[in-house]
């Protein structure tokens, strides 16, 4: 785990997805105009979709407009990687204004995990740009049939940082809506659009690194109490309450799950938020560097697909004092970052996984016999390093 470039020196990147009729192109419209954007860079499909004529200010480039309002637009020419080369590429040339964030407006089918995965895998671009989340735009009216009917929306909600409600003035039964959300993605906050406007604080900076106090605050982004509350309330899917039992006991007891990452409840297959799970590990102790990168493998490599998101903060045993803090999305992970210290007084390591049909009976188990694992290991190489010195 090598330490990348200096948060201050990355630009960051929002994705704001949403199904279809959602909103999304209306709260984009209207982000546009707001002063706050100024510094922004809107990555979209099409420029007409958003009505953007009496607005523009400058044709700096044929994929790339200026704003009055100062905003960036640039429309997706080729695939997303060319238009984020060519962005960066025109800022540093100083063909544009040197922005400070990016917005990239996914359509309405769209997964947002191979957008994320372009940010995160590819190298000229993790030298550039970091992610600092993900906006899902929930539609009040018609929002419960979409995750009904739709597993793609039910992703979108599950691995969003904000959740942003529509319509939620015409609609006449939202809490049901809000519950299922809530479910669904304990730590998210549940932000109401109306009119197509919300405030751009609520929005961005939702990263564990805040450029704007240049601080990081991984307390806020882990909230790891929404997790445990709603495993208190028996809503996480689970028929007993995980963060208060003994992390040191045998894990060869059965805990009614299949530990190959499948579950033994009884889901209505038909109902895709019931294949979504979302936890928070702790570990009192320090974890092993080889059991966590030992962990991602295994779970990339057989679980890629159901590991929609993963966050955390670790405290590693071979650096103390300095936590480390990880972010994946499926397969990829991005390139782990080391703080200079402990942003409170819990060093306990932390781990949020929002998962499709992988136990957390099955990940505690698997971190526990990595972490014994390589403690072994550890101690063997210790011992023969004792006996030939003697």
């Amino acid at each position: 785990m090598a330490e990348p470039a200096s948060p201050d020196e990355l630009i960051s990147v929002s994705v704001l997805t949403g199904f279809l009729g959602s909103g999304k192109t209306t709260l984009l419209a209207s982000l546009l105009k707001k002063p706050e954007l100024s510094d922004t860079a809107v990555v979209i499909n099409e420029f007409g979709e958003i009505g953007l004529d009496h607005h523009l200010l400058e044709n700096t480039e044929e994929n790339i407009i200026q704003l009055d309002s100062g905003c960036l637009c640039c429309t997706v020419r080729g695939d997303l990687l060319e238009t984020m080369r060519k962005l960066y590429s025109e800022r540093e040339k100083g063909d544009i204004p040197r922005f400070k964030r990016v917005v990239i407006e996914t359509t309405g089918l769209a997964d947002p995990a191979p957008i994320i995965h372009t940010l995160l895998n590819d190298p000229t671009l993790i030298d550039c740009f970091k992610l600092d989340g993900v906006l899902t735009v929930i539609d009040g009216v018609n929002g419960g049939a979409t995750l009904d009917n739709h597993k793609e929306a039910v992703k979108q909600a599950a691995v969003a940082d904000r959740l942003l409600l529509t319509k939620s003035d015409v609609a006449d039964a939202i809490m049901p809506l809000r519950d299922r959300l809530k479910s669904l993605n304990p730590a998210a906050p549940i932000i109401t659009v109306e009119n197509g406007e919300a405030d751009p604080k609520d929005l961005f900076n939702t990263g564990f690194y805040n450029p704007e106090t240049k601080t990081a605050d991984v307390v806020a982004w882990l909230k790891e109490e929404a997790y445990l509350d709603q495993e208190a309330m028996g809503e996480v899917g689970h028929d007993h309450d995980h963060h208060d039992h003994d992390h040191d006991h045998d894990h060869d007891h059965d805990h009614g799950h299949d530990h190959k990452g499948h579950h033994d409840h009884h889901h209505d297959v038909n109902r895709h938020d019931d294949h979504i799970e979302a936890y928070c590990i702790t570990r009192d102790e320090p974890v092993s560097v080889l059991a966590i990168n030992s962990l991602m493998q295994i779970l990339f490599e057989h679980r890629g697909e159901d590991l929609l998101r993963v966050k955390g903060i670790l405290n590693v045993t071979e650096h103390p004092g300095r936590p480390a803090v990880i972010h994946a999305v499926q397969h990829l992970m991005h390139p782990v970052a080391w703080l200079e210290e402990w942003p409170d007084d819990d060093h306990r390591t932390r781990i949020v996984f929002i998962t499709r049909d992988i136990s957390r009976d099955w990940i505690e188990a698997l971190i526990d016999g990595l972490n014994d694992e390589a403690e072994e290991i550890k101690a063997d190489a210790e011992k023969d390093s004792d006996e030939g010195a003697d």
